[in-house]
């Protein structure tokens, strides 16, 4: 069997767990034998060529610092990035600070400006959520770029 882990976090939190569940029955590995017993476990004749093949899985990133422009709740916005996790293959949550705050109500007797926003987007930079027109609630572009989130 060749890995379904995604990420070498993932491999690492798996050994990690291997290895606590080996010591509560009674057997003491250390953390680099749960590392290459991972590996085995996945195909893979060591460590080192586990995360050989997962990097060359991995898919590129939104940086911290990286700056974005994009729509939220159909409103533009330019932003700096400010925070990205990898939940899944292709899916991240962001944080983006923007440069102006985006009024999030469409109600002309009513404001709620946001500065910051919180999201998680999929492999082509929209969020899953929509809207009640159904618009993703966030659409994210590398700033200066008309392509999408990269792959």
């Amino acid at each position: 069997m060749k890995s379904c882990l995604t990420t070498v976090g993932e491999a690492k939190a798996l050994a990690k767990r291997l290895r606590t569940d080996l010591k509560d029955h009674g057997r003491s590995v250390t953390h680099a034998q749960a590392l290459e017993i991972v590996a085995h476990q996945h195909g893979y004749r060591d460590w080192n060529t586990l995360c050989a093949a997962i990097g060359r899985n991995e898919p590129h990133t939104w940086t911290p610092g990286q700056r974005v422009c994009g729509n939220y709740l159909s409103r533009p916005f330019n932003g700096t990035l400010v925070a990205s996790q990898r939940l899944r293959r292709g899916w991240l949550r962001v944080m983006i600070d923007l440069d102006e705050p985006v009024d999030v109500v469409t109600f002309a007797s009513f404001s709620n400006r946001r500065k910051r926003i919180r999201a998680t987007v999929g492999p082509d930079g929209y969020t899953s959520e929509h809207t009640s027109n159904g618009l993703p609630h966030l659409k994210l572009e590398v700033k200066g770029n008309s392509k999408k989130m990269p792959r």
